[in-house]
């Protein structure tokens, strides 16, 4: 399978000027992990991901008065949509982020991300033999698809 068969085509975009919370609200309300920021002033394509977003907030800045500009990652890894997504899946592997910006004919056609690549290798059904959604004990009460973690150690705000 390849990268065009999984990526969204549908990029946000966003320029350096927003604040990381205008980025966050127009990220939160696309669902999506990554935009692609557009600086015609620095000549290039960059990203920022809601990690980038989270360390910012983690690190006391303030989500209104900051700008994508000073968050974004300008040395970004591109991805042809003629890429398998074994080699998307490598490239982020090796560079330790989720997302890669898809470059068709020199501009972003779209986006790939690690959940992407899930969605296109996790078969739809479960196996024969396991257990399948809505299976006592494998849910949370009242959350479909959420796995029951009671039990488990949680980190203090």
């Amino acid at each position: 399978m390849l990268v065009r068969d999984a990526m969204s085509s549908v990029v946000l975009t966003i320029g350096p000027d927003h604040t990381l919370r205008q980025a966050a609200r127009l990220m939160s309300a696309r669902r999506v992990g990554a935009a692609v920021v557009l600086d015609p002033d620095a000549g290039g394509v960059g990203i920022l991901t809601e990690r980038d977003v989270l360390n910012s907030v983690g690190a006391g800045q303030d989500p209104d008065r900051e700008k994508v500009g000073a968050h974004v990652t300008c040395d970004v890894v591109f991805a042809g949509s003629g890429w398998t997504l074994e080699e998307a899946a490598a490239a982020m592997v090796r560079g330790g982020f989720r997302h890669l910006v898809v470059l068709d004919a020199g501009s972003a056609s779209g986006i790939v991300s690690v959940r992407d690549i899930i969605r296109c290798w996790t078969p739809l059904r479960a196996a024969p033999g396991t257990a399948a959604p809505g299976t006592p004990g494998t849910e949370a009460a009242g959350a479909p698809g959420a796995v029951d973690m009671r039990g488990t150690a949680a980190a203090s705000p």
